[in-house]
C-alpha cells in the first residue's frame, strides 16, 4: 500500500513539473478543466509582467531622447479664396401654364380633334361642342342684315340729295346697327361652342370623351401643360430679405432625376408673412428637354453671400476659449529639420458653408497653420511638420 502511495504522489509531482513545458494546443487538448484555468492563469501574469516592463521602456527612451517627446503634425499655408455661401431651402416644381380647359356653352361635345401627348399651339381647335342651331340662326340673320344695310345704303344717298324724309334714314340706319349688333352677339355665342388651346403645350390629359353633355363651370375637357416656363416657389426666412433678391444665383439639385442645374432669382416677393415670418421667392428654371415635371421636389443653394478675398480653414481645427474667443495653433520659426513652435492665434470668423468656415482675421497670405494635431498641442510647445 505504501508503495503505491509513493508512485502516485511520484506521478502527481510529474505532471505539475511538466505543465510548464507544455504548449497552450496540448493543454486544450487534455480537456483537463484544472489544467486549462492554471495555464490561463500563468499566461495573465506573464502579460501583465510584459505590458509594465514595457511601459517602463518607453518612459526611459522619451527621457533619454528628446526627439520622442515632440509631437509630429501636418500643416497648411493660408491663401486668398473666393468664399461663396448657399442658403439651403427645400421647393416644389410648378408651371404657370397648367391649365384644366372648361366649356363656355352647354350642350353635346360633337367632335374632340386631339389627343393625350398632343403639342397644340395657342389658338389651336381642340373641340366642338353642339350648337343647337345656332349657326342656321347666325346664317339666317347675316342675311337679314345684307337686306338692311342695302336699304341703309339707300336712303343714306336719297337723303343726301335731299329726298325723302329723315325719319326714313335714321330708321334705316337704326335696323342696320340693330342688325348688326345681332349678328356679333350671336357669333359670340357660336365661338363658345368651339374649344381652343388658351396657349401652346401638351395636351396631357383628355377628361371628357367625344359624345358627353357638358355644362360651363362643371365639366373638365383637357388639361394642358407647357413645360418650356418652369419656375419653383419657396419660402425664405425674412433675416435674409437684403441678401437672396432678385438675380440671385441658385443651384437647382433634382434628387430623382440625379440632375442639377443653374438658375437665378427672378422674383422675390415684399410682403413677409407675419405666421412664419417668410417673404416667397420665385425661381425659373430651364427646362429644354422637357424633363421636369410640375410638383417634382426640388433642393435649392441660394447665393446670399459672396466674399472674393477670403481665408477658409476647415471647422475641426477651430477652438474656443473661456472667454468664447476662437482660436487655432500655427506653426512659427521652423528650421531645416521642419522643426518649429506651435503658436496660440486668436481669430475672427464668419460664415460655415459644409466643413469650411471663413476667417475674416488673425491670419495673413502664408500663414503655416497646423491641422492634424491641432487639438492635441500647446501654446509654445515645440513640433515637427510631416507634410508629405
Amino acid at each position: 500500500m505504501k508503495y503505491l502511495q509513493l508512485i502516485l504522489v511520484t506521478l502527481l509531482l510529474a505532471s505539475c513539473g511538466g505543465n510548464k513545458n507544455q504548449s497552450v494546443q496540448d493543454i486544450i487538448e487534455t480537456n483537463d478543466l484544472t489544467l486549462i484555468r492554471k495555464k490561463k492563469n500563468e499566461l495573465d501574469a506573464s502579460a501583465q509582467e510584459i505590458a509594465t516592463q514595457l511601459k517602463q521602456l518607453q518612459a526611459k527612451i522619451k527621457a533619454l531622447d528628446p526627439q520622442e517627446k515632440i509631437p509630429l503634425i501636418t500643416t497648411f499655408n493660408a491663401k486668398a479664396e473666393t468664399f461663396t455661401h448657399y442658403v439651403e431651402l427645400q421647393g416644389s416644381v410648378d408651371t404657370k401654364e397648367n391649365l384644366v380647359i372648361f366649356p363656355e356653352y352647354s350642350g353635346v361635345l360633337s367632335k374632340v380633334y386631339v389627343k393625350e401627348g398632343q403639342r397644340v399651339s395657342k389658338g389651336q381647335i381642340l373641340a366642338k361642342i353642339d350648337d343647337g342651331g345656332l349657326s342656321q340662326q347666325l346664317a339666317q340673320l347675316k342675311i337679314q342684315t345684307a337686306l338692311s344695310k342695302t336699304t341703309f345704303e339707300r336712303q343714306e344717298r336719297l337723303w343726301s340729295q335731299k329726298i325723302g324724309s329723315e325719319i326714313q334714314f335714321l330708321q334705316a340706319k337704326s335696323n342696320y346697327e340693330a342688325q348688326q349688333e345681332a349678328v356679333n352677339q350671336l357669333e359670340q355665342q357660336v365661338a363658345k361652342t368651339i374649344v381652343k388651346a388658351p396657349f401652346s403645350g401638351t395636351i396631357d390629359d383628355v377628361i371628357t370623351e367625344q359624345g358627353s353633355v357638358v355644362a360651363p363651370g362643371q365639366s373638365q375637357l383637357f388639361r394642358i401643360i407647357n413645360l418650356s416656363n418652369m419656375y419653383i416657389e419657396t419660402d425664405v426666412p425674412e433675416r435674409y430679405v437684403s441678401d437672396i433678391i432678385v438675380g440671385k444665383a441658385v443651384k437647382v439639385e433634382f434628387p430623382i432625376l440625379g440632375k442639377t442645374v443653374d438658375a437665378k432669382v427672378r422674383q422675390a416677393g415684399n410682403y413677409i408673412n407675419p405666421a412664419n415670418r417668410t417673404y416667397k421667392v420665385e425661381v425659373g428654371i430651364p427646362n429644354k428637354d422637357a424633363s421636369i415635371k410640375p410638383n417634382l421636389t426640388a433642393k435649392l443653394k441660394i447665393n446670399d453671400y459672396t466674399n472674393e478675398n477670403t481665408f477658409l480653414i476647415p471647422q475641426s481645427i477651430v477652438s474656443e476659449n473661456a472667454e468664447g474667443e476662437q482660436y487655432i495653433y500655427i506653426v512659427e520659426n521652423k528650421d531645416n529639420n521642419n522643426q518649429g513652435v506651435a503658436k496660440k492665434v486668436i481669430i475672427k470668423t464668419g460664415k460655415t458653408q459644409g466643413d469650411v468656415i471663413e476667417v475674416l482675421s488673425g491670419i495673413d497670405i502664408g500663414t503655416e497653420i497646423i491641422e492634424e494635431g491641432a487639438r492635441s498641442v500647446k501654446d509654445d510647445q515645440p513640433v515637427k511638420v510631416i507634410n508629405i
